[in-house]
């Protein structure tokens, strides 16, 4: 994949707002443990950014999948993890299979104010007994009349708290697992819901991650994206572009902590020579940039090939699965070489380490990817279809 000038443009848009509307108030958001996602998303809508591979005709710029890629990059100046997360929820996962499959209707009542920045969004998946099995959660949809009576819990919800609605996966029927379930769109100001608690975290701070209770909350069937009983097959296509947007997001991070921590060792003197001067530090961190490049370039492939059309399951469970460990193993090494100092609460450092680790949970586990790459490599057997 190459940027283009038009790619670069928008990436500098992104990087002068975050500078000018973001950085200056990160750690009062964080040490708040949330941001105001309403006054910064209208902001990103005003400059035509939380929709750029989204169809024209709803707000969106119609542009392929690498412009969204390039915006993923550039929300890696950002200088903590939440507000990028919560701005990648908006743009590439609750709203990817509303804009592919949802009706006309349907998208303009949610998918056009999400795009203007009017409203926010959210993805409903995980559930207390269900986060990586997909397959296994409980919450379920009753047909009455023209309505679904929605009954159940979905945890770890990033956005929840503040957001207008959720793209929730939901059961609305009793058959196979993997096809009794559909995508519906559920107003988060429905009577029934609960916000029924804050989840603290040990980083992403900055972002409202949240506890939802749903007690027959009434939705009408309208509302469901798509085909009934396609829902889970929808969220695994919400995936792979969910699982790009973590490995784009993470690059400028890990290279800014590289950075960083290279400034901070050619300061640091210890037995007469300073930190950088130590051959290993010296290899450590130029292999700690090679694994960066390495994880961009597979990156880079897999959104050519997704938008060439191709499935990139395999190439996009890759790079996730790199990018949780890479940001575990850069943040950590780089922390070492700061001493103490990489030990202090304010530190960039300490916060990537803090946040990054939610890279080999969230969106799928390390141990997920590697049992989708099994299963793609012709390893492990296929569970059968049901």
């Amino acid at each position: 994949m190459h940027y283009t000038h038009e790619h670069l443009e928008i990436q500098k848009t992104l990087r002068r707002f975050i500078d000018e509307e973001i950085n200056p108030h990160v750690d009062e958001w964080e040490a708040a443990e949330a941001f105001p996602a309403h006054e910064v998303f209208r902001k990103l809508g005003q400059l035509g950014l939380l929709g750029l591979n989204k169809p024209e005709e709803y707000g969106g710029a119609g542009l392929d999948y690498s412009y969204a890629m390039a915006l993923a990059e550039a929300l890696g100046h950002v200088d903590c993890g939440g507000i990028p997360m919560a701005v990648g929820v908006q743009t590439d996962m609750c709203t990817p299979a509303l804009a592919r499959f949802g009706s006309d209707e349907l998208r303009r009542e949610f998918l056009a104010p999400a795009i203007a920045g009017e409203t926010v969004g959210c993805i409903g998946v995980s559930e207390p007994g269900a986060g990586s099995d997909v397959a296994g959660l409980k919450s379920y949809a009753k047909k009455d009349g023209d309505d679904y009576l929605i009954t159940g819990q979905k945890m770890w919800i990033t956005n929840s708290l503040q957001a207008d609605w959720m793209c929730m996966l939901v059961n609305t029927g009793d058959g196979p697992a993997h096809r009794n379930k559909s995508l519906v769109i559920v107003p988060m100001d429905s009577p029934g819901i609960e916000k029924a608690k804050k989840i603290r975290k040990i980083g992403m701070h900055s972002s409202d991650t949240g506890l939802i209770y749903f007690d027959n909350v009434r939705v009408p069937q309208r509302n469901r994206i798509g085909e009934e009983g396609q829902g889970f097959v929808y969220q695994m296509q919400q995936f792979q572009e969910e699982r790009l947007w973590c490995a784009a997001s993470s690059l400028e991070p890990m290279d800014t902590c590289i950075a960083q921590t290279i400034e901070w060792a050619q300061q640091r003197r210890m037995f007469g020579a300073t930190l950088a001067d130590q051959q290993w530090v010296q290899f450590k961190l130029a292999e700690l940039k090679t694994e960066v490049e390495a994880l961009r370039a597979l990156t880079y492939r897999a959104c050519d090939l997704h938008v060439q059309g191709e499935d990139v399951t395999q190439l996009a469970s890759m790079a996730k699965l790199k990018t949780g460990r890479l940001t575990r193993e850069v943040s950590d090494t780089c922390l070492q070489f700061w001493g103490g100092m990489g030990f202090t609460w304010e530190n960039r450092v300490s916060r990537l380490f803090r946040d990054g680790r939610l890279g080999s949970i969230g969106g799928g586990a390390d141990e997920v990817m590697l049992g989708i790459l099994a299963k793609t490599m012709g390893i492990a057997k296929r569970p059968p279809r049901e």
